[in-house]
């Protein structure tokens, strides 16, 4: 009887636990707990959240950590987004290249932020990618209704260009040749004395709870260059006249700074110089040119670091001459191109690597009728353009990661330009893959284009020469021979951003002065226009006749 009742008893318990077992494994949907909408799952180990307002470039840094990524914040061990303190983006304001404007306050970049926009700033809202407009709105707040509009990043270029143009804010890793960099308070990320505690756009990102290492930022001052290429230097006549009664260096004073403070200055000096130079006479027609010895202490004093030997009047006082001086650059450790002792010399590329980047200067005289002027095998001279060879060549030096700059002396015309072949070689050299073309034999500024991936400006103007005036065929007079274009191109890391057109205005036969606003506008509003970038009618460009005719040597 006690057995029985124990097996009763033993049985009923196993059942008992068989149930509770099998309820365990198989929970009916009453017994399953629903999270609330307010529940986040638990934070995945060392997975990374990126904020939508971290730039692009900033993006592709921080997945190379190798975290896995998610999209949902809470669920995150590490962040990057928005902080007091990390990486430093540096943002710039930016117009479409034929922009007359140079700068704006921050005041009216943030009226405008606010929908109260005026001057430069009205009329368009700011374009901009959503990101950029996520790190802004987390420095100033929302923006106005109507006062910005966010583009993807791949179309805000194109967009801008529309007519009317717009004004956008790019980090400073998208800046191209084909935008121009607005001063905010006279401060601009694309130049060497750029101070990043005066200026409004930038924004600091940070990770949490990292031990990854972010860049520093995305401007490196180190690895900024910029190189100026000037126009005509003829230390002759007027010019040397003055330079003999007011100081060698008087010329240039007014400019210095924008000479000597480049990383690289290109000076084009058309003449020899010569100890047994005649004194200077100002207004005397001369077309025989040379230079005193003495007055290479204004190319080392406005810090001349590369020197151009295309010009027409290199040969003018004979074989020994150029050769003198060619022994004075190299005593002034300042290389020389696009002339020297022989052909092969005169072809040759120089080649610099300055703050990380490559590059190589070459050029040549295209001139048609001037062929006493260039080097041969056994006489010094300037270079022939020989097409064939130079387009090599820029492929060659391109192909060994340098940015060319290929500078021309050819056909002189008093007029915005281009003339007779100028065209033909200069776009000749940039589909060969020159990234800055420029012309170093106008005495009458030309105007610009982009072609492909290459800037083209077909003449500069004069830089150190006394033709305050030129007389025109007709027996008229123009002045325009005053006006100067001085191009400082701005290289980074390796890559092309882009050139600021500095214009300057000749005086005293021999000292070009930084132009007042009126002269800039005015300016830059007729080359942009003659550029056919916008309308300013009337603006005809005189034509030249089809057969060229030529002068004996004219002025340099």
């Amino acid at each position: 009887m006690k057995r029985t009742s124990l097996l009763l008893i033993l049985s009923f318990l196993i059942s008992a636990c068989i149930s509770r077992v099998e309820t365990a494994v198989t929970p009916t949907a009453a017994d399953i707990v629903q999270p609330t909408a307010t529940e986040t799952q638990p934070p995945i180990a060392d997975a990374l959240w990126i904020s939508p307002a971290v730039p692009d470039g900033l993006r592709e840094t921080a997945k190379t950590f190798g975290l896995p990524l998610v999209d949902d914040a809470g669920s995150a061990t590490q962040k990057l987004d928005v902080a007091d303190s990390g990486s430093l983006w540096i943002y710039a304001l930016v117009a479409p290249f034929p922009t007359v404007t140079d700068g704006v306050s921050s005041a009216d970049l943030i009226s405008a932020w606010q929908g109260a926009s005026s001057g430069t700033l009205s009329g368009q809202p700011l374009l901009m990618a959503e990101s950029t407009l996520r790190a802004l709105t987390a420095l100033w707040g929302e923006p106005a209704p109507g006062a910005v509009r966010s583009v993807p990043k791949e179309q805000i270029l194109d967009s801008a260009w529309t007519q009317p143009f717009s004004l956008a804010v790019i980090p400073f890793e998208e800046i191209q040749p084909r935008w121009k960099v607005l001063a905010i308070d006279g401060q601009s990320p694309i130049r060497k004395d750029f101070d990043a505690s005066l200026y409004p756009l930038k924004v600091t990102f940070g990770l949490t709870n990292s031990s990854f290492e972010l860049p520093a930022s995305n401007r490196d001052a180190s690895k900024l260059t910029t190189v100026v290429l000037t126009g005509v230097t003829a230390m002759v006549r007027a010019t040397a006249f003055t330079m003999e009664t007011k100081g060698v260096t008087r010329p240039g004073e007014l400019i210095y700074d924008w000479l000597h403070n480049a990383d690289i200055t290109h000076i084009s000096n058309e003449v020899p110089f010569d100890p047994a130079c005649p004194f200077p006479e100002p207004g005397h027609k001369n077309f025989i040119l040379c230079s005193d010895p003495k007055y290479m202490e204004l190319l080392t004093y406005v810090g001349a670091d590369i020197v151009e030997l295309t010009g027409d009047h290199f040969a003018d006082r004979g074989t020994q001459a150029m050769l003198d001086t060619l022994e004075i650059y190299k005593q002034n450790n300042i290389p020389y191109y696009g002339g020297g002792a022989n052909e092969e010399e005169a072809r040759k590329p120089v080649l610099m690597e300055v703050n990380g980047s490559k590059i190589a200067f070459m050029g040549c005289n295209g001139k048609f009728k001037y062929t006493f002027v260039k080097a041969t095998d056994t006489k010094p001279g300037a270079a022939d353009c020989d097409y064939e060879f130079f387009t090599e060549q820029v492929r060659e030096v391109t192909a060994q990661g340098y940015m060319v700059i290929f500078t021309f002396q050819h056909e002189e015309c008093y007029h915005p330009g281009p003339c007779y072949k100028h065209e033909e070689g200069f776009r000749a050299v940039a589909d060969a893959g020159a990234t800055v073309v420029s012309g170093s034999q106008a005495h009458y500024p030309h105007l610009m284009e982009f072609r492909g991936n290459s800037f083209i400006h077909y003449g500069l103007g004069n830089l150190f020469f006394d033709q305050m005036t030129y007389e025109m065929p007709d027996g008229s007079e123009i002045d325009e021979t005053r006006r100067e274009f001085i191009d400082r191109h701005i290289f980074y890391d390796g890559r092309y951003l882009g050139v600021e057109l500095l214009t300057a205005m000749l005086e005293d036969f021999s000292r070009p002065r930084p132009m007042n606003e009126r002269e800039r506008v005015q300016f830059l509003s007729e080359y942009f226009a003659y550029s056919g970038w916008v309308d300013l009618a009337p603006m005809p460009i005189p034509q030249p006749t089809a057969t060229l005719t030529p002068i004996a040597l004219p002025t340099p």
